[in-house]
């Protein structure tokens, strides 16, 4: 078993545990391997250390070290490799980066002998055009969001749903999510928690300006499209996972989003790995 392991080592601790990781698996007969920029400051041997793309490419798994933002960039970067995907949280919940640093012993030892499930989850695809011309493609794990550039202005946004005029929304923007992503930004704007086991694209609008938008979820076959129609030349801009910094689109552009034909596979040690950290990560720690 070779396992790519990817710290960010701008998080406090992940040196160290990037250090303690790669012990862990070695110990359990797993070969390691860091990205050249990683293993200098790592003091990692050479044997280790591969490029950023072959590392992914020889690698039977990878694990991140940092919180889900890290696990989230990694998964596009990855596409369409399909390597399975642990998350060590070293962030402020991990609903995706599931092992905590007290775990790793057990989890990353059961990781290198391969007992493991392997969790396919869906992607999102988001095309913008302007005047009919493509500008640029998207891919997201958990969500696309267009969101407005002026905090004290609204946008209008139009979706429409495989070419029907579905809605009318004035606020601050709209969250397209996937199951994955119903816990993320989705959740508060006020969307609701899908079990990731599911196919479906949510849609859930940010602070809308009326009572009859209601967040919406929709088969994974369908096709979204958001038309702008602010009439102000401020700025819009859309991101995927968060990405920063985000893309700035014309107030003429439109988004076509739908379900990508690739995936994710994220490293479960049970089936109910999103809802133990629904309850661990989120309501307990909302209850406190």
């Amino acid at each position: 078993m070779k396992i790519f392991i990817v710290p960010n080592l701008r998080k406090p601790q992940a040196k160290e545990i990037a250090t303690q990781a790669a012990e862990i698996l070695r110990q359990q007969g797993a070969q390691v391997l860091f990205r050249e920029e990683d293993g200098v400051q790592l003091e990692i041997s050479s044997q280790e250390i591969r490029s950023h793309q072959q590392a992914i490419e020889e690698s039977d798994a990878i694990v991140t070290i940092g919180g889900d933002g890290t696990l989230l960039r990694i998964a596009r970067e990855i596409q369409p490799a399909r390597k399975p995907l642990l998350g060590i949280n070293l962030g402020r919940l991990g609903f995706l980066a599931t092992c905590e640093p007290c775990e790793m012993q057990e989890k990353l030892s059961l990781l290198a002998k391969g007992e493991f499930i392997s969790d396919s989850r869906m992607l999102l695809e988001a095309k913008i055009t302007n005047q009919g011309q493509v500008v640029d493609t998207l891919t997201a794990l958990n969500d696309i969001v267009l969101f407005k550039g002026i905090q004290t202005q609204t946008i209008g946004l139009q979706v429409f749903c495989d070419g029907i005029s579905l809605s009318r929304y004035r606020g601050d923007g709209v969250v397209i999510a996937t199951p994955t992503g119903s816990t993320a930004y989705s959740l508060s704007a006020g969307g609701a928690v899908v079990d990731a086991a599911l196919q479906g694209i949510l849609l859930t609008p940010i602070c809308a300006h009326g009572v009859q938008n209601p967040p919406m979820v929709f088969s994974v076959n369908r096709r979204l499209r958001i038309c702008m129609e602010s009439q102000s030349e401020e700025p819009i801009y859309v991101s995927a996972d968060g990405n920063h910094p985000a893309m700035e689109i014309q107030p003429q552009s439109e988004v076509e989003v739908f379900c990508s034909s690739n995936t994710v596979i994220l490293v479960q040690f049970s089936p109910t790995d999103q809802f133990e950290a629904i309850d661990k990560k989120l309501i307990r720690k909302t209850m406190l």
